[in-house]
Protein backbone atom coordinates (compact mmCIF):
# COMPACT_ATOMS: atom_id res chain seq x y z
CA UNK A 1 0.00 0.00 0.00
CA UNK A 2 1.33 3.42 -0.93
CA UNK A 3 1.94 5.70 2.12
CA UNK A 4 -0.56 8.39 1.14
CA UNK A 5 -3.41 5.88 1.07
CA UNK A 6 -3.62 6.00 4.85
CA UNK A 7 -5.04 9.55 4.77
CA UNK A 8 -7.60 8.53 2.15
CA UNK A 9 -8.57 5.56 4.31
CA UNK A 10 -9.06 7.91 7.27
CA UNK A 11 -11.30 10.26 5.29
CA UNK A 12 -13.24 7.32 3.85
CA UNK A 13 -13.73 5.88 7.33
CA UNK A 14 -15.02 9.27 8.51
CA UNK A 15 -17.54 9.45 5.64
CA UNK A 16 -18.76 5.89 6.25
CA UNK A 17 -19.15 6.60 9.97
CA UNK A 18 -21.05 9.81 9.20
CA UNK A 19 -23.47 7.92 6.96
CA UNK A 20 -23.81 5.15 9.53
CA UNK A 21 -24.65 7.74 12.20
CA UNK A 22 -27.33 9.31 10.01
CA UNK A 23 -29.29 6.03 9.83
CA UNK A 24 -28.66 4.83 13.39
CA UNK A 25 -30.91 5.38 16.35
CA UNK A 26 -30.21 4.73 19.99
CA UNK A 27 -27.07 5.40 22.01
CA UNK A 28 -24.91 7.68 19.85
CA UNK A 29 -21.90 7.39 22.19
CA UNK A 30 -21.38 3.88 20.78
CA UNK A 31 -20.33 5.61 17.55
CA UNK A 32 -17.45 7.14 19.50
CA UNK A 33 -16.24 3.68 20.52
CA UNK A 34 -16.58 2.47 16.92
CA UNK A 35 -14.61 5.51 15.69
CA UNK A 36 -11.87 4.93 18.28
CA UNK A 37 -11.63 1.26 17.24
CA UNK A 38 -11.27 2.18 13.57
CA UNK A 39 -8.56 4.74 14.34
CA UNK A 40 -6.75 2.13 16.46
CA UNK A 41 -6.47 0.01 13.30
CA UNK A 42 -5.14 3.04 11.39
CA UNK A 43 -2.64 3.65 14.23
CA UNK A 44 -1.41 0.08 13.89
CA UNK A 45 -0.93 0.67 10.16
CA UNK A 46 1.33 3.64 10.92
CA UNK A 47 3.73 1.37 12.78
CA UNK A 48 4.10 -0.78 9.66
CA UNK A 49 6.63 0.87 7.32
CA UNK A 50 5.62 1.15 3.69
CA UNK A 51 7.27 -1.54 1.52
CA UNK A 52 9.98 -0.37 -0.86
CA UNK A 53 7.87 -1.54 -3.78
CA UNK A 54 5.19 1.05 -2.95
CA UNK A 55 6.87 4.46 -2.71
CA UNK A 56 5.13 7.80 -2.89
CA UNK A 57 4.10 8.28 -6.56
CA UNK A 58 6.11 10.80 -8.55
CA UNK A 59 3.18 13.18 -9.04
CA UNK A 60 2.83 13.46 -5.24
CA UNK A 61 6.50 13.75 -4.27
CA UNK A 62 6.37 17.54 -4.43
CA UNK A 63 3.45 17.71 -2.01
CA UNK A 64 3.92 14.67 0.24
CA UNK A 65 6.73 12.99 2.19
CA UNK A 66 6.74 9.83 4.27
CA UNK A 67 9.78 10.14 6.52
CA UNK A 68 10.23 9.14 10.17
CA UNK A 69 9.29 12.59 11.48
CA UNK A 70 6.05 12.65 9.49
CA UNK A 71 5.08 9.24 10.84
CA UNK A 72 5.84 10.36 14.42
CA UNK A 73 3.49 13.32 14.12
CA UNK A 74 0.85 11.15 12.49
CA UNK A 75 1.07 8.86 15.52
CA UNK A 76 0.52 11.91 17.74
CA UNK A 77 -2.48 12.96 15.62
CA UNK A 78 -4.17 9.54 15.60
CA UNK A 79 -3.43 8.83 19.27
CA UNK A 80 -4.81 12.23 20.25
CA UNK A 81 -7.97 11.63 18.22
CA UNK A 82 -8.53 8.22 19.82
CA UNK A 83 -8.16 9.74 23.30
CA UNK A 84 -10.52 12.60 22.37
CA UNK A 85 -13.16 10.11 21.21
CA UNK A 86 -12.83 8.01 24.36
CA UNK A 87 -13.06 11.14 26.50
CA UNK A 88 -16.14 12.22 24.55
CA UNK A 89 -17.91 8.95 25.34
CA UNK A 90 -17.62 9.61 29.09
CA UNK A 91 -18.44 13.29 28.47
CA UNK A 92 -21.67 12.43 26.63
CA UNK A 93 -23.90 13.53 29.52
CA UNK A 94 -22.65 17.12 29.24
CA UNK A 95 -22.85 17.04 25.43
CA UNK A 96 -26.47 15.90 25.56
CA UNK A 97 -27.36 18.57 28.11
CA UNK A 98 -26.12 21.39 25.91
CA UNK A 99 -27.31 20.07 22.54
CA UNK A 100 -30.79 18.61 23.07
CA UNK A 101 -31.35 20.13 26.51
CA UNK A 102 -31.79 16.79 28.28
CA UNK A 103 -30.39 13.27 28.40
CA UNK A 104 -31.32 12.50 24.79
CA UNK A 105 -28.07 12.15 22.82
CA UNK A 106 -29.67 12.00 19.35
CA UNK A 107 -27.96 15.27 18.32
CA UNK A 108 -24.44 14.27 19.37
CA UNK A 109 -23.63 11.69 16.69
CA UNK A 110 -21.70 14.08 14.42
CA UNK A 111 -19.49 15.02 17.37
CA UNK A 112 -17.87 11.56 17.16
CA UNK A 113 -17.32 11.81 13.39
CA UNK A 114 -15.81 15.28 13.01
CA UNK A 115 -12.54 14.47 14.89
CA UNK A 116 -11.78 11.86 12.23
CA UNK A 117 -11.74 14.50 9.48
CA UNK A 118 -9.59 16.76 11.66
CA UNK A 119 -7.25 13.79 12.18
CA UNK A 120 -6.94 13.27 8.41
CA UNK A 121 -6.04 16.96 7.99
CA UNK A 122 -3.44 16.70 10.76
CA UNK A 123 -1.90 13.66 9.07
CA UNK A 124 -1.70 15.49 5.73
CA UNK A 125 -0.08 18.43 7.51
CA UNK A 126 2.56 16.05 8.89
CA UNK A 127 3.54 14.94 5.38
CA UNK A 128 3.07 18.24 3.52
CA UNK A 129 6.18 19.61 1.79
CA UNK A 130 4.58 22.36 -0.30
CA UNK A 131 2.94 25.57 0.85
CA UNK A 132 -0.19 24.71 -1.13
CA UNK A 133 -0.64 21.26 0.45
CA UNK A 134 0.06 22.78 3.88
CA UNK A 135 -2.67 25.36 3.37
CA UNK A 136 -5.28 22.87 2.13
CA UNK A 137 -4.66 20.37 4.95
CA UNK A 138 -4.58 23.12 7.56
CA UNK A 139 -7.95 24.43 6.41
CA UNK A 140 -9.47 20.94 6.65
CA UNK A 141 -8.37 20.88 10.29
CA UNK A 142 -9.53 24.42 11.03
CA UNK A 143 -12.99 24.04 9.48
CA UNK A 144 -13.55 20.86 11.51
CA UNK A 145 -12.59 22.73 14.68
CA UNK A 146 -14.95 25.61 13.84
CA UNK A 147 -17.86 23.18 14.19
CA UNK A 148 -16.54 21.20 17.16
CA UNK A 149 -15.69 24.24 19.30
CA UNK A 150 -19.24 25.62 19.01
CA UNK A 151 -20.96 22.23 19.12
CA UNK A 152 -22.72 22.78 22.49
CA UNK A 153 -25.19 25.23 21.00
CA UNK A 154 -27.21 25.64 24.22
CA UNK A 155 -24.10 26.78 26.06
CA UNK A 156 -23.38 30.51 25.68
CA UNK A 157 -19.69 29.99 26.44
CA UNK A 158 -19.35 27.42 23.65
CA UNK A 159 -21.05 29.71 21.12
CA UNK A 160 -18.85 32.62 22.18
CA UNK A 161 -15.77 30.42 21.84
CA UNK A 162 -16.89 29.33 18.38
CA UNK A 163 -17.37 32.93 17.18
CA UNK A 164 -13.98 34.03 18.53
CA UNK A 165 -12.25 31.03 17.03
CA UNK A 166 -13.97 31.59 13.68
CA UNK A 167 -13.11 35.30 13.44
CA UNK A 168 -9.48 34.98 14.57
CA UNK A 169 -9.04 31.77 12.58
CA UNK A 170 -10.20 33.54 9.43
CA UNK A 171 -7.79 36.38 10.20
CA UNK A 172 -4.88 33.98 10.61
CA UNK A 173 -5.85 32.27 7.35
CA UNK A 174 -5.65 35.66 5.63
CA UNK A 175 -2.16 36.18 7.03
CA UNK A 176 -1.16 32.70 5.86
CA UNK A 177 -2.40 33.14 2.30
CA UNK A 178 -0.84 36.59 2.04
CA UNK A 179 2.45 35.24 3.43
CA UNK A 180 2.43 32.37 0.94
CA UNK A 181 1.86 34.87 -1.89
CA UNK A 182 4.85 37.00 -0.81
CA UNK A 183 7.12 33.97 -0.44
CA UNK A 184 6.02 32.69 -3.84
CA UNK A 185 6.71 36.10 -5.34
CA UNK A 186 10.18 36.21 -3.78
CA UNK A 187 11.19 32.56 -4.43
CA UNK A 188 9.22 31.70 -7.59
CA UNK A 189 7.88 28.41 -6.17
CA UNK A 190 5.83 26.99 -3.32
CA UNK A 191 7.94 23.80 -3.16
CA UNK A 192 9.73 24.01 0.21
CA UNK A 193 12.28 21.36 -0.77
CA UNK A 194 13.74 23.78 -3.35
CA UNK A 195 14.22 26.68 -0.93
CA UNK A 196 17.68 25.64 0.26
CA UNK A 197 19.14 25.73 -3.26
CA UNK A 198 17.36 29.02 -4.08
CA UNK A 199 18.69 30.65 -0.91
CA UNK A 200 22.22 29.50 -1.78
CA UNK A 201 21.94 30.93 -5.31
CA UNK A 202 20.60 34.25 -3.97
CA UNK A 203 17.98 34.31 -6.74
CA UNK A 204 15.35 35.99 -4.59
CA UNK A 205 14.34 39.35 -3.12
CA UNK A 206 15.34 39.39 0.56
CA UNK A 207 12.94 42.06 1.83
CA UNK A 208 9.90 40.51 0.13
CA UNK A 209 10.92 37.12 1.48
CA UNK A 210 11.28 38.31 5.08
CA UNK A 211 7.92 40.06 4.92
CA UNK A 212 6.31 36.82 3.75
CA UNK A 213 8.02 34.86 6.53
CA UNK A 214 6.75 37.39 9.10
CA UNK A 215 3.17 36.90 7.87
CA UNK A 216 3.59 33.12 8.05
CA UNK A 217 4.83 33.46 11.64
CA UNK A 218 1.75 35.47 12.57
CA UNK A 219 -0.56 32.88 11.00
CA UNK A 220 1.11 29.88 12.58
CA UNK A 221 1.43 31.78 15.85
CA UNK A 222 -2.36 31.51 15.99
CA UNK A 223 -2.23 27.74 15.50
CA UNK A 224 0.37 27.14 18.24
CA UNK A 225 -0.88 29.81 20.64
CA UNK A 226 2.16 32.11 20.59
CA UNK A 227 2.39 35.87 21.12
CA UNK A 228 1.04 38.04 19.45
CA UNK A 229 -1.75 35.68 18.26
CA UNK A 230 -2.53 34.06 21.63
CA UNK A 231 -5.50 36.14 22.81
CA UNK A 232 -8.09 33.57 21.69
CA UNK A 233 -6.64 30.71 23.71
CA UNK A 234 -8.17 31.23 27.17
CA UNK A 235 -11.73 32.03 26.06
CA UNK A 236 -11.90 29.31 23.42
CA UNK A 237 -10.36 26.68 25.70
CA UNK A 238 -12.82 27.53 28.46
CA UNK A 239 -15.91 27.62 26.24
CA UNK A 240 -15.24 24.63 23.98
CA UNK A 241 -16.30 21.09 24.99
CA UNK A 242 -13.53 19.66 27.20
CA UNK A 243 -12.51 16.88 24.74
CA UNK A 244 -12.11 19.47 21.97
CA UNK A 245 -10.08 21.70 24.27
CA UNK A 246 -7.71 18.76 24.78
CA UNK A 247 -7.64 18.19 21.00
CA UNK A 248 -6.72 21.84 20.37
CA UNK A 249 -4.11 21.80 23.11
CA UNK A 250 -2.24 18.73 21.86
CA UNK A 251 -2.87 17.63 18.29
CA UNK A 252 -3.48 21.05 16.73
CA UNK A 253 -0.47 22.51 18.53
CA UNK A 254 1.78 19.61 17.47
CA UNK A 255 0.77 19.92 13.82
CA UNK A 256 1.25 23.68 13.96
CA UNK A 257 4.79 23.30 15.25
CA UNK A 258 5.63 20.70 12.62
CA UNK A 259 4.44 23.04 9.86
CA UNK A 260 6.41 25.87 11.47
CA UNK A 261 9.57 23.74 11.43
CA UNK A 262 8.94 22.56 7.86
CA UNK A 263 8.52 26.08 6.49
CA UNK A 264 11.22 27.81 8.54
CA UNK A 265 13.90 25.13 8.32
CA UNK A 266 15.51 26.41 5.09
CA UNK A 267 15.31 30.03 6.25
CA UNK A 268 16.91 29.25 9.62
CA UNK A 269 19.71 27.33 7.90
CA UNK A 270 20.52 30.06 5.33
CA UNK A 271 23.12 32.72 6.14
CA UNK A 272 21.06 35.55 4.64
CA UNK A 273 17.91 34.90 6.67
CA UNK A 274 18.97 32.67 9.59
CA UNK A 275 19.88 35.32 12.17
CA UNK A 276 16.81 37.46 11.43
CA UNK A 277 14.29 34.61 11.60
CA UNK A 278 15.95 33.15 14.69
CA UNK A 279 15.86 36.53 16.47
CA UNK A 280 12.15 36.93 15.71
CA UNK A 281 11.44 33.46 17.07
CA UNK A 282 13.42 34.08 20.27
CA UNK A 283 11.61 37.37 20.89
CA UNK A 284 8.29 35.60 20.35
CA UNK A 285 9.41 32.84 22.72
CA UNK A 286 10.32 35.29 25.49
CA UNK A 287 7.03 37.20 25.17
CA UNK A 288 5.04 33.96 25.04
CA UNK A 289 6.73 32.60 28.17
CA UNK A 290 6.09 35.80 30.09
CA UNK A 291 2.46 36.12 29.03
CA UNK A 292 1.54 32.48 29.57
CA UNK A 293 3.12 32.08 32.99
CA UNK A 294 2.13 35.45 34.45
CA UNK A 295 -1.48 34.97 33.34
CA UNK A 296 -1.64 31.39 34.67
CA UNK A 297 -0.57 32.36 38.20
CA UNK A 298 -3.83 34.12 39.09
CA UNK A 299 -6.24 31.61 37.52
CA UNK A 300 -8.92 29.90 39.62
CA UNK A 301 -10.53 28.11 36.68
CA UNK A 302 -8.71 24.89 35.80
CA UNK A 303 -9.50 25.12 32.08
CA UNK A 304 -8.13 28.66 31.86
CA UNK A 305 -5.09 27.61 33.88
CA UNK A 306 -4.36 24.85 31.36
CA UNK A 307 -4.99 27.33 28.54
CA UNK A 308 -2.40 29.80 29.78
CA UNK A 309 0.01 27.01 30.61
CA UNK A 310 -0.29 25.79 27.01
CA UNK A 311 0.83 29.26 25.91
CA UNK A 312 3.83 28.94 28.23
CA UNK A 313 4.69 25.55 26.74
CA UNK A 314 4.51 27.10 23.27
CA UNK A 315 7.21 29.52 24.44
CA UNK A 316 9.55 26.65 25.36
CA UNK A 317 8.85 24.95 22.03
CA UNK A 318 9.63 28.16 20.10
CA UNK A 319 13.08 28.14 21.70
CA UNK A 320 13.61 24.65 20.29
CA UNK A 321 12.50 25.80 16.83
CA UNK A 322 14.77 28.87 16.95
CA UNK A 323 17.78 26.75 17.94
CA UNK A 324 16.92 24.23 15.20
CA UNK A 325 16.77 21.33 17.66
CA UNK A 326 13.75 19.75 16.03
CA UNK A 327 14.19 16.43 17.81
CA UNK A 328 13.88 18.21 21.18
CA UNK A 329 10.66 19.88 19.97
CA UNK A 330 9.25 16.56 18.78
CA UNK A 331 10.17 14.80 22.04
CA UNK A 332 8.59 17.63 24.05
CA UNK A 333 5.34 17.34 22.07
CA UNK A 334 5.28 13.55 22.49
CA UNK A 335 5.46 13.84 26.28
CA UNK A 336 3.08 16.83 26.28
CA UNK A 337 0.40 14.57 24.77
CA UNK A 338 0.56 12.18 27.73
CA UNK A 339 0.48 14.68 30.58
CA UNK A 340 -2.07 17.02 29.00
CA UNK A 341 -4.56 14.29 28.19
CA UNK A 342 -4.19 12.85 31.69
CA UNK A 343 -5.15 16.27 33.11
CA UNK A 344 -8.06 16.70 30.70
CA UNK A 345 -9.50 13.24 31.40
CA UNK A 346 -9.71 14.13 35.09
CA UNK A 347 -11.11 17.57 34.24
CA UNK A 348 -13.77 16.08 31.94
CA UNK A 349 -14.94 13.72 34.69
CA UNK A 350 -15.06 16.47 37.32
CA UNK A 351 -16.93 18.69 34.85
CA UNK A 352 -19.53 15.95 34.37
CA UNK A 353 -19.87 15.22 38.10
CA UNK A 354 -19.62 18.72 39.60
CA UNK A 355 -20.79 20.83 36.64
CA UNK A 356 -17.81 23.13 37.19
CA UNK A 357 -14.31 23.80 35.85
CA UNK A 358 -13.27 25.89 38.86
CA UNK A 359 -10.36 24.80 41.04
CA UNK A 360 -12.69 24.58 44.04
CA UNK A 361 -14.37 21.61 42.34
CA UNK A 362 -11.12 19.71 42.95
CA UNK A 363 -11.10 20.41 46.70
CA UNK A 364 -10.68 17.21 48.69
CA UNK A 365 -10.37 15.03 45.58
CA UNK A 366 -7.63 13.03 47.34
CA UNK A 367 -10.26 11.66 49.72
CA UNK A 368 -13.16 11.45 47.27
CA UNK A 369 -11.21 9.42 44.71
CA UNK A 370 -7.48 8.69 45.33
CA UNK A 371 -6.98 7.34 41.78
CA UNK A 372 -8.10 10.60 40.14
CA UNK A 373 -6.06 12.66 42.58
CA UNK A 374 -2.92 10.57 42.02
CA UNK A 375 -3.25 10.68 38.21
CA UNK A 376 -3.75 14.45 38.24
CA UNK A 377 -0.82 14.91 40.63
CA UNK A 378 1.49 13.02 38.26
CA UNK A 379 0.16 15.04 35.30
CA UNK A 380 0.73 18.35 37.12
CA UNK A 381 4.22 17.27 38.21
CA UNK A 382 5.07 16.35 34.61
CA UNK A 383 3.73 19.63 33.23
CA UNK A 384 5.85 21.47 35.80
CA UNK A 385 8.93 19.49 34.71
CA UNK A 386 9.64 17.66 37.96
CA UNK A 387 12.38 14.97 37.59
CA UNK A 388 11.39 11.31 37.14
CA UNK A 389 8.46 12.36 34.96
CA UNK A 390 8.34 12.55 31.16
CA UNK A 391 7.88 16.33 31.30
CA UNK A 392 11.31 16.78 32.87
CA UNK A 393 13.09 15.40 29.82
CA UNK A 394 11.19 17.69 27.46
CA UNK A 395 12.26 20.83 29.32
CA UNK A 396 15.78 19.44 29.85
CA UNK A 397 16.30 18.97 26.10
CA UNK A 398 15.01 22.47 25.35
CA UNK A 399 17.36 24.03 27.92
CA UNK A 400 20.21 21.91 26.60
CA UNK A 401 19.69 23.16 23.05
CA UNK A 402 19.29 26.75 24.28
CA UNK A 403 22.59 26.64 26.18
CA UNK A 404 24.38 24.94 23.27
CA UNK A 405 23.01 27.60 20.89
CA UNK A 406 24.23 30.29 23.30
CA UNK A 407 20.98 32.23 23.35
CA UNK A 408 20.77 35.60 25.10
CA UNK A 409 20.98 35.61 28.88
CA UNK A 410 17.69 37.49 29.16
CA UNK A 411 15.73 34.76 27.41
CA UNK A 412 17.42 32.04 29.43
CA UNK A 413 16.52 33.93 32.60
CA UNK A 414 12.88 34.20 31.49
CA UNK A 415 12.83 30.46 30.81
CA UNK A 416 14.17 29.64 34.30
CA UNK A 417 11.68 32.00 35.95
CA UNK A 418 8.90 30.41 33.86
CA UNK A 419 9.77 26.98 35.22
CA UNK A 420 9.60 28.34 38.78
CA UNK A 421 6.23 29.98 38.06
CA UNK A 422 4.96 26.67 36.67
CA UNK A 423 5.76 24.96 39.97
CA UNK A 424 3.48 27.42 41.72
CA UNK A 425 0.36 27.25 39.59
CA UNK A 426 0.55 23.53 38.81
CA UNK A 427 1.08 22.53 42.43
CA UNK A 428 -1.79 24.85 43.40
CA UNK A 429 -4.03 22.16 41.91
CA UNK A 430 -2.31 19.50 44.03
CA UNK A 431 -2.86 21.65 47.13
CA UNK A 432 -6.58 21.88 46.37
CA UNK A 433 -6.87 18.10 46.07
CA UNK A 434 -5.03 17.17 49.26
CA UNK A 435 -5.16 20.18 51.60
CA UNK A 436 -8.50 21.87 50.91
CA UNK A 437 -11.72 20.59 52.44
CA UNK A 438 -14.35 19.32 50.03
CA UNK A 439 -17.84 20.79 50.11
CA UNK A 440 -19.22 17.37 49.23
CA UNK A 441 -17.50 14.25 50.56
CA UNK A 442 -19.40 11.89 48.28
CA UNK A 443 -17.02 9.55 46.46
CA UNK A 444 -16.67 9.93 42.70
CA UNK A 445 -17.21 6.88 40.51
CA UNK A 446 -14.76 6.63 37.62
CA UNK A 447 -16.09 5.10 34.36
CA UNK A 448 -14.16 2.13 33.03
CA UNK A 449 -12.82 3.96 29.95
CA UNK A 450 -11.49 6.90 31.98
CA UNK A 451 -9.99 4.58 34.59
CA UNK A 452 -8.10 2.47 32.03
CA UNK A 453 -6.86 5.49 30.08
CA UNK A 454 -5.69 7.28 33.23
CA UNK A 455 -3.79 4.21 34.42
CA UNK A 456 -2.06 3.87 31.03
CA UNK A 457 -1.22 7.58 30.73
CA UNK A 458 0.08 7.83 34.30
CA UNK A 459 2.22 4.72 33.86
CA UNK A 460 3.61 6.09 30.57
CA UNK A 461 4.49 9.43 32.20
CA UNK A 462 6.41 7.68 34.99
CA UNK A 463 8.09 5.07 32.77
CA UNK A 464 9.23 7.65 30.20
CA UNK A 465 10.50 9.80 33.06
CA UNK A 466 12.96 7.03 33.87
CA UNK A 467 13.47 5.54 30.41
CA UNK A 468 12.66 8.00 27.59
CA UNK A 469 14.16 5.85 24.82
CA UNK A 470 10.81 4.68 23.30
CA UNK A 471 10.04 8.21 22.07
CA UNK A 472 13.57 8.59 20.68
CA UNK A 473 13.05 5.27 18.86
CA UNK A 474 9.85 6.56 17.26
CA UNK A 475 11.85 9.58 16.10
CA UNK A 476 14.46 7.27 14.54
CA UNK A 477 17.23 8.07 17.01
Amino acid sequence: MQPHFIEFITVGFGLILLMFEAFTKGNKSQIGLLAATGLAVILAMLFCPAPSCCPVPEWMERFYSDDQTARFYKIIAVTSTILVLLMSVDFSKVLSKFTTGGEDDSATGEFYCLPIFACAGLMWMASATDLVSIFVSLELVTISFYVMVAFMRRNVGSLEAGVKYLILGALSTGFLVYGIAWIYGAMGTTDITLYNSILESEAYHLNYLLFGVALILLALGFKVGAVPMQLWIADVYQGAPTPITAFLSVASKAAGFLVLMTILSPFLAADATGSTVSSILLIMAGATLLYGNLAAISQNNFKRLLAYSSIAHAGFLLIGVATQDYNAVSFYLGTYLLMTFAAFFVLALIRSEEDSDELEAFDGLGKRNPLLAFALTIAMAALAGIPLTAGFWGKFLIFKSAIAYDISWWLLSIAFVSVAAGFYYYLKVVKAMYWNTAKDNTSITVPVITKVVLILLTAAILILGIYPQPIFSLLGQ
